[in-house]
């Protein structure tokens, strides 16, 4: 081996491992997939951290998230002072590659040189932590059901509604909330409730996962307004977009919303934010969730 190769090899190895040590941004790194949109694992990983933060006396800072598929999280437990990095990308309309990039902001030098290679308290701590978030996952899971429909249209209504504001975690509780200040409106006023009640999003703030949305009834098209200051009458026209099906609770509805964005991206769809939900079970009734019927159509973008 003449000297020029000698010093091309010394060159690399210098640079590998002033990147390893100096740049390479984690100390270890977790890969695995999920059956489910990349949306869905993007909540379950925030709702997962808030559930161990009140029972381990674990403290999980979020400090960058974008898109469903990307979160950057602290976390401060005794001595640990950790950050996890989470990317999330859709393999097909069914499947998710996560990728968590772990870094010890105290040991990172030590781990990088021990856990991938050999098993230490750091690495196996590391493991145990994503083999509860799977664990959690996979339960959640079980919860719900989600079936892509393909090409679809929604229906024109007349409505009565009113407009509600939450995060996209609490839009079923705001509903319910709000039940009866339009039920209890159409009853006085003996309008006629003619078709299932469903949600039109006027506003998704992805960024923020803030719903503006209006809670709508359909009502007959010669149904007398009476003045009311949360109260409203319109008639909505018919959209083109994608369709969904979801079955489960009404308050992870959202699940389906999240399949069809992937399912979107691989189809190379632009869609609209304007969810249009459509409820055909009717919670207070009880039974099995899984029955629970949610028709559920994304709009195509407008050119």
């Amino acid at each position: 081996m003449n000297t020029k190769i000698k010093g091309s090899i010394v060159v690399i190895l210098i640079a590998f491992v002033a990147w390893y040590f100096l740049l390479k941004p984690s100390d270890y790194t977790i890969r695995f997939e999920a059956k489910t949109a990349t949306g869905t694992i993007f909540q379950g990983i925030q709702d997962w951290s808030v559930v161990k933060s009140k029972s381990n006396a674990e403290s999980y800072t979020t400090i960058e998230k974008r898109n469903f598929d990307f979160i950057k999280q602290e976390l401060h437990k005794g001595d640990e002072d950790l950050v996890y990095t989470w990317s999330l990308s859709s393999v097909n309309d069914s499947t998710t590659k996560i990728v968590v990039d772990i870094k010890d902001e105290n040991h990172s030098w030590y781990n990088k040189l021990t856990a991938p290679f050999i098993s230490t308290p750091f690495r196996e701590k590391q493991i145990a932590r994503i083999k509860d978030f799977k664990a959690g996952l996979e339960e959640h899971l079980k919860a719900f059901k989600v079936r892509i429909d393909g090409e679809g249209e929604s229906t024109s209504a007349n409505i009565a509604y009113i407009s509600l504001t939450s995060v996209m975690q609490e839009k079923a509780q705001t509903m319910i909330a709000n039940d009866n200040i339009i039920t209890g409106y159409l009853f006085t006023n003996k309008i006629k409730i003619i078709g299932k009640p469903f949600v039109e999003v006027t506003h998704w703030d992805q960024d923020k996962e803030i719903l503006q949305f209006n809670y709508c009834f359909p009502i007959p098209k010669d149904a007398k307004f009476v003045a009311n200051p949360n109260v409203k009458f319109k008639t909505i026209p018919a959209v083109k977009g994608l369709k969904a099906t979801y079955f489960g609770n009404f308050r992870t509805s959202d699940r389906a919303w999240f399949a069809l964005l992937d399912y979107a991206k691989k189809q190379n769809v632009t869609l609209d934010t304007k969810v249009v939900e459509y409820f055909l079970a009717n919670p207070f009734n009880g039974g099995n969730e899984l029955e629970w019927e949610t028709k559920i159509i994304i709009p195509f973008a407008k050119e």
